[in-house]
């Protein structure tokens, strides 16, 4: 959400990255703020004089009741209570306007870097870097859920009858792989000084709004009936939503936090769920890491964060790419985003396995996150990666990993957390 007075003072600025974003419809919002700003100001103007009068008033009347000049304080009372039933009327109306004008400022976008590339939707992100050369197997390389049912490792059929459509079993070696890969993901993280957190797997509303646009909301949470709550999505929700109307010791930044969660989407849109293997699904796991910073740090923390990732996959030996993802595709929040994608041997292409983001101040002026320093409070930077989120990476792994015999290797970093075994057989 971006500062009122910064809407006012850069009113063309804000009008020219909705159009960069392809939200023309949003135009009229950036002028219907500001008329309803102005009439606040002007409501908070008149209560304020009020205010100054009544205390002025009040003061008279004490001296004319002193002086036992009963009438003339008996009409200063009455001007008392005029100016109370009109502050009355005021503070109403200006509390009615500011929820209209926060209504509307939280779908206004956030202000998108100079450096993001101009497009329409996710077909125009921009490749940055490859990590790693892409293999071409001289076999054909199995669908996914192709190896994972020759290890005995995947259960659909049953999770449709206890679930529906989305959801899977993972079983035997393939669920051990998963959480193999869950865990080192954790040590690798807490490895590069983040401290290691589980959080809440539930959040209230108020934590939903102040850390996604409300398309992000309806077309991902899941909410809870009769409760004030939803499933987190990511784990990023409850992570930033810990610090919710906190001022941190600007000597504690960055806080740095990585987190591994169960995650829940309805994924609503145009991909839908994948009916055969596991890539889109309605649950999943994920080890997430999460920075709060001081805003002139961010962008560094922006490259430090994704390269992580990258780190992280060419130690499992999957080759990885960037892509700078185009105005058109960044969430409202958003100022810079990229997508960490794996080679898929089978495709013979790249897909999304991680996102990384920086917010800059959108997340905490949503949710009053400031940190206290020598010049006075100020709101801190946000930003988030996901370190890894399997299936997806799963995928990722068996695609790269699996040998034209059906076996699987176990790479080196992985080993530790599988008992020390070097390959997996199929099932027989």
């Amino acid at each position: 959400m971006l500062d009122i007075k910064f809407v006012r003072e850069n009113t063309d600025k804000v009008k020219e990255n909705i159009k960069r974003k392809f939200q023309e419809h949003k135009l009229p919002l950036v002028d219907e703020v500001l008329v309803l700003n102005k009439e606040i100001r002007e409501l908070k103007l008149e209560g304020d004089n009020l205010r100054g009068e009544r205390n002025q008033v009040s003061n008279e009347i004490g001296l004319l009741m002193r002086d036992k000049k009963k009438e003339e304080a008996e009409a200063k009372k009455a001007r008392v209570k005029e100016i109370n039933e009109r502050l009355e009327v005021l503070e109403k109306e200006e509390s009615e306007k500011n929820i209209e004008l926060r209504k509307r400022m939280l779908v206004i976008p956030n202000i998108v870097d100079e450096s993001v590339p101009v497009g329409k939707d996710d077909s125009e992100n921009v490749e940055v870097e490859k990590f790693g050369e892409p293999v071409e197997p001289s076999f054909e390389v199995p669908y996914h859920a192709d190896i994972m049912a020759s290890l005995a490792g995947i259960d659909k059929e049953s999770a449709g009858r206890t679930s529906g459509n989305g959801f899977y079993y993972l079983m035997g070696d393939a669920a051990r792989i998963h959480s193999a890969m869950i865990s080192y993901a954790r040590d690798f993280m807490i490895n590069k000084g983040f401290i290691y957190c589980i959080p809440p797997f539930m959040i209230r509303s108020d934590v939903v709004t102040g850390v996604m646009s409300f398309e992000e909301m309806e077309a991902m949470m899941y909410k809870i009936e009769g409760e004030d709550l939803y499933l987190i999505g990511t784990s990023e929700h409850s992570m930033i939503g810990k610090f919710k109307d906190q001022i941190v010791k600007e000597t504690e930044l960055p806080i740095c936090m990585t987190s591994y969660s169960p995650c829940f989407r309805k994924e609503v849109g145009a991909h839908g769920i994948e009916e055969r293997g596991v890539y889109r699904v309605h649950q999943f796991e994920k080890q997430e890491m999460v920075v709060l910073c001081k805003p002139e740090e961010s962008m560094d923390w922006y490259n430090k964060m994704w390269s992580y990732t990258v780190e992280f996959f060419r130690s499992l030996d999957i080759p990885v790419r960037t892509l700078e993802c185009c105005t058109g595709d960044l969430a409202d929040l958003k100022v810079k985003s990229c997508d960490i994608e794996a080679w898929s041997p089978r495709q013979k292409k790249y897909f999304e396995v991680g996102s990384c983001s920086n917010l800059t101040d959108a997340q905490a002026r949503r949710l009053g996150i400031r940190a206290k320093g020598e010049n006075g409070n100020y709101l801190v930077h946000t930003l988030n990666n996901t370190v890894l989120a399997s299936p997806r990476a799963l995928i990722a792994f068996l695609e790269n990993n699996v040998n034209e015999d059906g076996s699987v290797n176990i790479p080196e970093k992985l080993r530790p957390y599988m008992g020390g075994i070097e390959k997996i057989e199929p099932k027989k």
